[in-house]
Formats: C-alpha cells, structure tokens, sequence
C-alpha cells in the first residue's frame, strides 16, 4: 500500500491522542513509561511530547530532589490549559459552576431566583451568575472551551426549550442562543434530569453502571435514562417526561409535602419537603404519613420506567437527597411489588450539585471530542 501525505498526517495525530490520552489517564508519567503505557516507541514519544508541550497541551513538572542521577522528565495534562461551565437553571436558584480540564471545580456562584420570574428575569440571573462564578474563578468568557446549561423541560437537539411547565415564560426560549451572545465557544443545552443522570455516572453512585434511572424530585419530578451507557433522549427529547401522564403520581406527589397540615404557617413551597421529612424523622405521625404517600406516588412513576428500560439503578435526587434516611424505605417497599424484577434504589450523594456538575461533564465531553478528533488539527488551548 502506498501511504499518502495525509495517511502519515492522520497517523501523526492519532499518535498524539494516543500519547494525550494515556498522560491524562496515568499521568503524570516518564518518557518511559509513557511510551509503555502508548504501545510507542520512545523516539516517536518524545517527539510527540515536544508537540504537545509547544501546543501547551501537556506541561513539565519540576524534577523531583533528592534522586541519585540525572531526574527523569515528568510530564501531565495541563488541565488549566481550558476551563468550561456548567449551569443548572432552577426555579429557586440558578447556579454556575466552573472547572478545568480535569473536572476539578474552581469557582462557583448560587444565584437565588423567584419561581414566579418571567423570562426577562430569570436570564439576568443566569447573566449575574455566571459573571460571578467566572469571576470567582479569574478567568473571562473568552477563556472558556465550552458552556452546558441544564434546564426544566423539553429541550431540543439546537437548544430551544419547546415546552417548560415549570418556569413562567420559559416555553419556546432559544436558549443555547442567549447564551451565546456572551461566548464564542460550543453552548449546550439540555434537560436537568439528563444531566444529573450523567452526573451520577461520572462522581456518584452509578459509576460503572451502563443502565439506570435518576429520579430527579424536588419542585417537580422528572427523570434521566441512561441504556447501554448512553443518554436516552427519544426522537424529540421528551424522553423520561412520564410525569405528564395523569394515571402516573408524580404530579400529585408534591401535594403531600407542600400541603402537609403541620407546616407552620408561611412555610415557602421549596421549603416544605425539608420541614415534612424532618418532623418525620423526628417521630411526627402525620408527617410519617404524608411522606408515606408521597413516597407511593413517586414509586409509581418509578415502576412504570423499571418496567419500560429495566435498568439495574435507580438513584434518587434533587432535594429528596437530603431525606434518604425516611424516604428510601418506603419507596424501595412501593416499588418492588410493580416490579418483575426490583432494582436496586439508592439516594444520590450529589445533593443539589447534580445538574450542575452534569453540565460540567457533558461542557468537558464537547471539548475532549474536538481534542480527539483524528480527522481535524490539535486545537489550541483556551489560556
């Protein structure tokens, strides 16, 4: 076979993905053991890393003191070379979160909203949260690599949310778009019950799982689906949206909560589940009650998506996190008899930080496809 220009170009940078990839994984490594872990040989390594390094991609560590000999060179992912933003858009709170290339956190900034703010208002919130989380963290929005927002509701494939019962006004928003009047960089956006399903994927209780069903729970509920290891979004992203089904108890399972006889009077709605699960907790009968209803409707709807993608998890989350300790056992005891075979459930330990971080990791994805991509030139970091 006669290997062309662009054959040898092609495998240039399939070697440096190669190489980029295996510091990231290991790292921080040796020539020698780069090469190892690369299947490279150690000429083709150190030419790669010379690329990497003039690119800004890896960075070389200081030699280690103390070693007999000449210390060997140490290189790593230089993970600062990029940041990206994740945003979770709530009814309550619209929250902005920055990381590095590493999906480490740098900065972050909670913006409290009204449930009642109109369109106008809710995006000068996501305005002033994001330019406090960018300057928490030091950087400008040119410095970002890639934005992900998650939010309530359909959303479509370009970004515009076709269809919101939860926030006012937020219906037919080209969301992606007012975004990006403040980027030039790749803006998603997506369902929050997806990203926080992808969330628990990545750092919390599903690591390794390739099936499963998040159930986020909080103002309303709604649900993430992950099949094969792979998002399930249904052909126009309404996938998981079984709380619109009247015959399901997800739409009335808040009532239970929000209209708990025992709230003291001006209890907000956002804050009635905390007041509920914790009168339970500490004995109440009636408020044992109501979360024994509540937990009935839930495990309804759960049952209905077990039967359907039969995953082998199902985490709950949003602020129902916070009440593991009283909720989890009735649910677990409502959902098994549905069931043909019960899967595990389980409480989320990311807290009110799920979709957030989801947005993170689906905003890091986006980046890391354009710095493996064989077919296109090495990117230059964001710095």
């Amino acid at each position: 076979m006669t290997i062309r220009g662009g054959d040898t170009s092609r495998l240039r940078r399939i070697n440096l993905v190669t190489a980029l990839q295996t510091v990231r994984s290991q790292g921080p490594l040796g020539l020698t053991d780069l090469a190892k872990g690369a299947a490279l040989s150690r000429p083709t390594v150190e030419g790669l890393v010379d690329e990497l390094l003039a690119a800004g991609w890896l960075r070389e560590l200081p030699p280690e003191s103390g070693q007999m000999g000449r210390p060997a060179r140490l290189f790593a992912f230089h993970a600062t070379g990029g940041h990206v933003l994740g945003i979770d858009i709530g009814s309550y709170t619209i929250r902005a979160s920055v990381a590095d290339l590493d999906g480490t956190v740098v900065a972050a900034h909670d913006e409290p909203t009204a449930a009642t703010a109109g369109r106008a208002e809710r995006l000068a919130g996501i305005r002033t949260a994001i330019t406090a989380a960018l300057k928490a963290a030091g950087l400008t929005a040119d410095r970002i690599a890639a934005v992900c927002a998650g939010t309530t509701g359909v959303v479509s494939a370009e970004g515009v949310v076709k269809l919101s019962v939860g926030l006012p006004e937020w219906t037919g928003l080209d969301l992606a778009g007012e975004l990006r009047a403040s980027f030039d960089c790749p803006v998603l956006v997506e369902n929050d019950c997806n990203l926080a399903a992808v969330a628990e994927r990545w750092r919390g209780q599903a690591r390794g799982i390739d099936d499963l069903v998040f159930v986020l729970s909080g103002v309303r509920t709604g649900a993430g689906i992950v099949v094969g290891g792979n998002l399930l979004k249904g052909a126009r992203g309404g996938a998981g949206e079984i709380g619109a089904l009247p015959l399901v108890g997800w739409h009335r399972a808040p009532v239970h909560l929000t209209g708990f006889q025992g709230l003291p009077p001006g209890t907000a709605p956002r804050d009635a589940a905390a007041q509920v699960f914790a009168a339970a907790r500490s004995g109440d009968p009636a408020a044992q009650w109501a979360v024994e209803q509540y937990a009935r409707d839930l495990a309804e709807g759960i049952a209905a998506l077990v039967l359907t993608v039969d995953p082998e998890l199902v985490v709950l989350g949003g602020g129902v996190s916070r009440a593991g300790d009283v909720l989890l056992e009735p649910v677990r005891r409502y959902v098994v008899p549905f069931c043909l075979e019960p899967p595990v459930v389980v409480i989320s330990d990311l807290g009110e930080q799920a979709v957030a971080l989801g947005a993170v990791r689906r905003a890091l994805d986006h980046v890391d496809a354009r710095l493996y991509d064989f077919d296109a030139p090495l990117p230059k970091p964001f710095m």
